[in-house]
């Protein structure tokens, strides 16, 4: 498996992802992440809709939760061509508690503990630590990549404007 390094950093310091880095223009490589109530999902299960894939380490964080509440609030709302999937390595029972909560209806809340399908298909998983690195994948209606960001250190924010943007031309 591929490992990059020298393109994020965690809390300043270094770390390795694994996987390869996802470009716009390319066919979206496929997935299985797990539902909340443990159910395989993989790509297809979002066949004709705009694709907005939400990364983030664990929603139990400030960073994560502010991200998953505003993509939930503001992408959302955009279309109902959109879907947004909020996908982490935190459980699936973790991630549902969490959204009951923080009151989080719209967004589709997806695990990737099992086997980091996600993480390494798309060059988001942290070697060091086995989560997910921060970031934001667009996906149209035929499965390509629209936009991407890997945001260069996890505990900063996602450019959200950029992401909106994007989400806006593939609507």
């Amino acid at each position: 498996m591929e490992k990059r390094t020298g393109i994020v950093t965690f809390a300043g310091g270094p770390i390795t992802l694994v996987g390869p880095e996802v470009k716009v223009g390319q066919q979206a490589p496929d997935f299985t992440v797990l539902s909340n109530d443990l159910q395989p999902k993989t790509l297809k299960d979002y066949e004709g809709k705009v694709k907005v894939i939400s990364v983030v380490p664990s929603l139990d964080t400030g960073v994560c939760d502010a991200q998953t509440r505003w993509f939930n609030q503001d992408a959302t709302s955009l279309s109902e061509d959109v879907v947004v999937l909020t996908i982490s390595m935190d459980l699936p029972f973790a991630q549902k508690r969490w959204c009951g909560a923080a009151g989080v209806d719209k967004v589709v809340t997806l695990s990737d503990h099992k086997d980091a399908s996600f993480g390494e298909n798309y060059g988001f998983l942290i070697e060091e630590l086995r989560l997910l690195t921060r970031g934001v994948v667009v996906i149209n209606k035929d499965n390509k990549v629209t936009y991407v960001e890997y945001v260069p250190e996890v505990t900063q924010a996602v450019n959200f404007d950029a992401a909106l943007e994007a989400i806006k031309a593939d609507i």
